[in-house]
């Protein structure tokens, strides 16, 4: 199959979909899968009517687990290999809200596709693991730098440094995931966080996303500076005069991003 075979996107109204699609290979991704996600990041980042982004894998077994390591040899040379287009890293440029949808293997490269999401819901049969350790390397787009973010240094360094994997109700106590629910509900649940974000003002949305990732690496006066700067921005679009409208008529509001 090749990539477009490998990688489905659709959308249903406001909500976009990017689903990992092969199931017998645990979903695990190509360089040719690689090369797609970029062109769909673009994509998602410049059409108006995606608000909101879905990630997932197709079948029981596995979100993803990572880069198929039976052809890691089509990266080329070490240094081509560096310069890689990372999947895990070209979802981090999506400007609009990521939910990972987790069921199965969430593992090596897949956990850093799910860490670079903003919103992790997991089924009850999902497994977390970082096992690049395992085979010779370290993570290569995240996990060593934004799993700490998430789990703190400690559980970070069991997960990293041993490869061992931990269950959906150990990633929901350390922070790793939102919300756990029973398999059957999981889709269901996914799409209720996915809709209630996409009723809201999309560019308010946008630069919660871009606040809080700032938040992360930016000294607390800088970032209070910029949500202030933010916040009166937001009150220059036309989303924000429909909002202060809606809420004196009592009427739900009708965003267009604008």
């Amino acid at each position: 199959m090749d990539a477009n075979e490998n990688l489905i996107y659709s959308k249903d109204g406001h909500i976009a979909t990017i689903r990992l699609n092969r199931p017998e290979k645990l979903n695990t991704v190509t360089a040719a899968m690689g090369k797609r996600i970029s062109e769909l990041v673009v994509e998602v980042n410049y059409d108006d009517d995606v608000r909101v982004v879905i990630l997932t894998g197709t079948g029981e077994r596995a979100f993803s687990a990572g880069s198929d390591v039976k052809v890691l040899d089509d990266y080329g040379s070490n240094w081509q290999l560096r310069n890689r287009i990372d999947y895990a890293r070209e979802m981090w440029r999506i400007r609009k809200p990521v939910i990972a949808q987790i069921r199965g293997y969430c593992i090596g490269g897949g956990l850093e596709m799910a860490l670079v999401s903003d919103v992790r819901i997991a089924s009850e049969t999902a497994k977390f693991g970082a096992g690049e350790v395992k085979l010779g390397w370290n993570g290569g787009a995240g996990n060593t730098q934004l799993l700490p973010r998430l789990v703190g240094y400690g559980k970070a360094m069991q997960m990293l440094i041993t490869g061992d994997l931990i269950d959906a109700q150990e990633a929901y106590r350390t922070g790793l995931v939102q919300e756990v629910t029973p398999d059957d509900q999981l889709e269901a649940k996914v799409m209720q966080i996915a809709e209630a974000a996409a009723k809201n003002a999309p560019i308010a949305v946008q630069a919660i996303k871009h606040l809080v990732r700032m938040s992360e690496s930016t000294a607390v006066d800088v970032g209070l500076a910029w949500e202030n700067d933010l916040f009166a921005y937001c009150f220059t679009t036309e989303d924000a005069a429909e909002g202060q409208a809606a809420f004196k008529e009592k009427r739900p509001p009708e965003f267009k991003g604008k």
